[in-house]
């Protein structure tokens, strides 16, 4: 900068102004300055400029489940928020473990990301370090990670309420046995759409069968993992051996009832006829299925957005900010899984 001040004879303040957009410089000057820099082939020192301001203008996100779109909408919106400030992001994946989470909370830290960003579910041990990284003045914040801090802010679509509308609307229709795939009832209290199921039968005063409710153990931690295709397509030949099967299933996210969905059809049952299955997130795969899939619909996008803003502000702010909590509603979307539109 001292070059290209001594060059076109301003003041290194005055190359600054130009080269960060920041207070008035005139027209002929700021086109000469930027003459030389391009001559110059000028590029910014980040780090010297990181260290100057105490910040390294990065954000880390931890996703896990890369290989559901959900992930993918969530990245490409903090992507775009981040990208309108000025701010680069750094991606870490953990798909199956505590000590994963942990591992992509040290290399985000360890380079020194200006905040966290965690999509990921909730676990004792990753939590522990959440809260040792915010007493080190790092801010963070959660999507759809179900435990408090009172300096994490906390996004999530209302998964509760969608889990339980996604159960009323098979209901509607005049089910009675309901399956549930993608958890066990040992994973109630942590899993909000699986309490949202069982709310609705029990409001509805259906029984609630045990054997209906099929997903992967998670013996070491307790923690119900992430659903797939895979667990869709074994839970539902599971429940389809059953002496008295359900009529109805409610997945607990789009891919597990595309797995679903291909056990029934490999069973010569029809759905929704036979077999009517709803699912939850509403991917762009579900409407291209055949038939389409009825799902709950959650705001990916808006979820990431928001949850960008927040950490930015925090990360812009110097003050101690109280903890943010949004709750987005999710929307019922009927397709042919569960009515058959088909004229």
């Amino acid at each position: 900068m001292s070059d290209i001040a001594t060059t076109v004879g301003v003041a290194p303040m005055t190359v600054s102004r130009v080269l960060n957009q920041n207070g008035y410089v005139s027209e002929d000057v700021r086109n000469r300055v930027l003459s030389v820099v391009k001559e110059l082939n000028y590029r910014r020192n980040g780090l010297a400029r990181s260290l100057k301001r105490q910040r390294t203008d990065t954000i880390g996100l931890v996703l896990g489940d890369i290989s559901n779109p959900y992930s993918t909408e969530l990245a490409r919106a903090v992507r775009e928020a981040a990208t309108a400030k000025n701010y680069n992001l750094f991606i870490c994946i953990s798909e199956h473990s505590a000590q994963e989470d942990i591992a992509a909370f040290e290399s985000l830290t360890s380079h020194s990301v200006d905040g966290l960003i965690v999509a990921t579910r909730a676990n004792d041990s990753g939590d522990e370090y959440l809260k040792s990284i915010v007493e080190n003045n790092v801010p963070v914040v959660a999507i759809g990670r179900d435990f408090y801090h009172e300096q994490i802010d906390y996004i999530s679509a209302d998964n509760l309420q969608g889990g339980f509308e996604a159960t009323q609307h098979l209901i509607d229709l005049g089910h009675r046995r309901i399956g549930f795939i993608g958890a066990t009832l040992e994973n109630e209290a942590k899993l909000k759409r699986l309490q949202g199921y069982l709310n609705a039968l029990e409001k509805h005063r259906i029984e609630i069968d045990e054997r209906l409710v099929t997903g992967r153990r998670e013996v070491r931690t307790g923690v119900p993992g992430y659903s797939t295709e895979k667990i869709g397509y074994e839970g539902m030949k599971r429940l389809l051996s059953l002496p008295n099967r359900p009529t109805a299933i409610f997945a607990r996210n789009d891919f597990t009832a595309i797995g679903a969905m291909t056990a029934v059809k490999e069973s010569g049952l029809r759905i929704p006829q036979d077999v009517a299955i709803i699912g939850f997130d509403d991917i762009p795969l579900a409407v291209h299925m055949s038939p389409s899939l009825s799902t709950v619909r959650q705001p990916m996008r808006l979820q990431g957005q928001i949850a960008a803003e927040l950490l930015l502000r925090r990360i812009e702010s110097d003050e101690d900010l109280l903890r943010e909590e949004k709750i987005l509603n999710c929307e019922l979307i009927i397709r042919e899984s569960t009515v058959s539109l088909k004229i």
